[in-house]
């Protein structure tokens, strides 16, 4: 508990140091995690579905179809834990589809409603179980343009996981959602934000860490 303590401690110091001495690397550290790379024509707008809310890129994913940037909308969700199969199996059942919210709002925003493809991806738990079980159906569907859409901060590590795994097979592109409230010029003043970016960057850390010791963590 009191090494725990000390890095914490150490870590706010390092944080502190930062804001004091130059903005700019703090500044550049949020800038590096926000990538966007959209074409003329993509075959579908691809909501990411893990992590935090999922609005700015309902709006996002609906903006790239209203301007003709991405032919379709394709939605994931359904997520179910062992306690939920087991609830499911006594009998219980949901009172709503899982992905009526997310049809109710893309519709409200413009998409029509046979341009919506929604995916059952009730394993996936992170952005690389989401990228295999999504990006495969894509791939199964004859899809070779698509353009992801995600939280702004989470926007580079999304891109290269999914074009890492589907190199050859996809042209993957990407478009951060622009109403997410991520400011990569002042993410340090707010506490949700500054959770974000120490979670993205250990996620890249972890990302890392498996590929040394698992090679076929992308195959």
């Amino acid at each position: 508990m009191m090494l725990s303590l000390r890095r914490l401690f150490f870590l706010v110091l390092v944080l502190v140091f930062l804001v004091v001495v130059h903005e700019k690397i703090l500044t550049g550290i949020g800038s590096f995690l926000i990538v966007q790379d959209i074409p003329a024509k993509a075959e579908a707008a691809v909501v990411l579905n893990t992590g935090v809310d999922i609005h700015p890129r309902l709006m996002e994913a609906a903006d790239l179809y209203n301007k003709g940037e991405a032919g379709k909308v394709v939605i994931n969700g359904n997520r179910k834990t062992d306690t939920l199969r087991s609830l499911e199996s006594s009998g219980y059942e949901p009172p709503f589809k899982w992905y009526a919210e997310e049809i109710s709002v893309l519709a409200h925003l413009g998409v029509t409603k046979d341009y919506i493809i929604a995916i059952s991806a009730e394993d996936a738990y992170d952005t690389i179980s989401e990228a295999k079980i999504v990006g495969e159906i894509l791939v199964n569907n004859g899809m070779s343009n698509v353009i992801l859409t995600t939280s702004k901060f989470h926007s580079r590590r999304a891109r290269h996981i999914w074009r890492k795994m589907y190199k050859g097979k996809l042209n993957i592109y990407m478009a951060p959602a622009q109403n997410d409230p991520f400011d990569p010029g002042a993410w340090w003043k707010d506490g949700r934000q500054i959770r974000w970016v120490m979670s993205e960057y250990g996620a890249w850390v972890y990302y890392y860490w498996m590929k040394i010791f698992d090679l076929h963590l992308l195959s």
